[in-house]
């Protein structure tokens, strides 16, 4: 269900990297949530620090919207990169395994390419 990867470097520098893994990938960087910046500016403490980018590629998103508007709710994809034990980490939902909750068959093939790509995002920022 889940594809994780151990970074080498600090979450800035894997930021760095997976943005411009993404764009090699003819992928979008949509938006960039920082939970730590986030909770602080609600008065809330979280030490480690946890971003979740937003990414899609449109004619990969036209597909899927084309064959189950429902699939909307699930877009668009999300790579998280934080910290745990000291390390960061890198790690997404497996479209795969994310389509299938939607049982419409016919997106395997998509979903399967596009975690393909997601996958090599994840790992060319982890180098």
């Amino acid at each position: 269900m889940l594809y994780i990867r151990e970074a080498h470097g600090s979450v800035d520098e894997v930021a760095q990297k997976l943005t411009a893994a993404t764009a090699a990938q003819k992928y979008g960087v949509l938006g960039i949530h920082d939970l730590k910046a986030k909770m602080a500016e609600k008065g809330v403490s979280f030490g480690p620090q946890c971003r979740i980018f937003e990414v899609c590629n449109p004619q990969q998103v036209k597909k899927v919207l084309e064959a189950n508007m429902a699939v909307a709710n699930a877009l668009p994809c999300r790579i998280c990169i934080y910290e745990e034990d000291g390390k960061v980490k890198v790690s997404t939902l497996k479209p795969t395994a994310v389509l299938a909750l939607f049982g419409t068959e016919s997106l395997r093939g998509v979903a399967a390419e596009v975690e393909t790509t997601i996958t090599r995002i994840i790992d060319e920022a982890c180098r």
